[in-house]
């Protein structure tokens, strides 16, 4: 199971009523693991953020700089951008913030969630995530 269909269906479910936020963590021992997330966010730039992330967890471990320009391509998007984005490390200072982010909360796995400050590690199914949810939105004041 992949968190990013969850999390799709979460969205279509609630919409307007919940707001996500994504922060990366590369783990520092997988390689090309911080080259996938400035590929994601490459591509986010385009409009193409959810494309590159299914890209991305269905073709892992491909995750070279040759691959990921490929799979720009097969996205459509305009890969002079992206790989200069790559190159240059575009997004670099705000991967940097999520891995200080996620390190100064003890926060070590992926993917975590934060639901109104509730806890979820690991990849859960719809109806476990759709409790919580319900739950907080049922809270006064929400």
């Amino acid at each position: 199971m992949a968190a990013g269909p969850t999390v799709k269906q979460i969205l279509q479910t609630y919409p307007g009523k919940i707001r996500l936020v994504i922060k990366n963590y590369p783990y520092k021992y997988r390689d090309f693991a911080r080259v996938a997330a400035e590929a994601s966010l490459a591509a986010k730039d385009q409009g193409k953020y959810w494309e590159m992330h299914d890209i991305l967890i269905a073709r892992s471990p491909k995750l070279d700089r040759v691959s990921l320009i490929a799979y720009a391509g097969e996205l459509g998007l305009d890969v002079n951008k992206f790989s200069e984005s790559i190159d240059s490390g575009k997004h670099a200072k705000e991967i940097d913030g999520d891995v200080q982010l996620a390190e100064s909360i003890d926060l070590f796995n992926t993917p975590t969630f934060y639901i109104n400050g509730r806890q979820v590690v690991g990849e859960r199914p719809f109806d476990y995530f759709k409790k919580i949810i319900d739950e907080e939105l049922h809270q006064p004041g929400r």
